[in-house]
């Protein structure tokens, strides 16, 4: 039998080299930005930065990706960017970190109430399931969003294929939470927990991340709502 071992190792290496000279880059880049540096452009590099920091994986790493993570979302917060900032809350969330679960209630508040890109809205609603205990109603409720998310944002093929996605994390859910094994069982289940009606889905949400950030939100929600598009 063949040994494949020092191939795949020097693989890793590389790949571990080239990440660790990418970041000496983009870093090195970051101190020659001047201080009338557009904001935006500053908090895309300090984001990459951090999420490179997290692909490699060495000790410390996860605190300082938080700290460039951080100062991303607060850019492109102060810049009404509300996309980068649901990026940069699951780059914190990611970290791993104590307050990970804080920066994925921020981020998710946002990729909910703004209307911006339906599959980010996903990646974060999925990140709440996969946080959540499989007896919790918790993802059940973030399934069900995630689903009506992409049935109210999207299109053409591109609904199609996504809620797709949505319908396979629903059902999923359901079988870890209830041992959901069919249809008649999934319409039965979704009756039950309220789930169709996002009238009464969607102020649980709410709920739901009330308790996760615990009072630490990073905006003030209020003023946030003001400032939604007009329908």
């Amino acid at each position: 039998m063949t040994d494949h071992t020092p191939i795949e190792f020097t693989a890793a290496e590389e790949t571990r080299q080239f990440l660790a000279q990418t970041l000496q880059e983009k870093q090195a880049l970051l101190q020659q930005m001047k201080l009338d540096t557009p904001p935006l452009e500053r908090a895309e590099l300090q984001l990459e930065v951090a999420d490179i920091m997290l692909e490699i994986a060495e000790p410390g790493m996860p605190e300082a990706a938080w700290g460039y993570a951080k100062e991303s979302f607060l850019l492109f917060m102060e810049q009404s960017e509300w996309e980068g900032a649901v990026r940069a809350s699951d780059t914190l969330y990611r970290t791993e970190l104590p307050a990970a679960v804080t920066a994925l209630g921020n981020g998710l508040w946002l990729a909910v109430t703004y209307p911006i890109d339906p599959e980010l809205s996903i990646i974060m609603l999925n990140n709440l399931i996969e946080d959540t205990p499989a007896t919790s109603d918790g993802a059940a409720v973030a399934a069900a969003t995630a689903h009506y998310i992409a049935d109210l944002r999207l299109q053409d093929e591109k609904r199609e294929s996504t809620m797709f996605l949505t319908s396979s994390m629903l059902s999923k859910v359901a079988e870890r939470h209830s041992n959901v094994k069919d249809q008649s069982q999934m319409n039965g289940w979704m009756m039950k927990l309220e789930l169709n009606d996002p009238e009464k889905f969607l102020p649980r949400m709410a709920q739901i991340l009330e308790a996760i950030v615990e009072g630490e939100w990073w905006y003030d929600k209020e003023e946030l709502r003001s400032r939604l598009p007009v329908q």
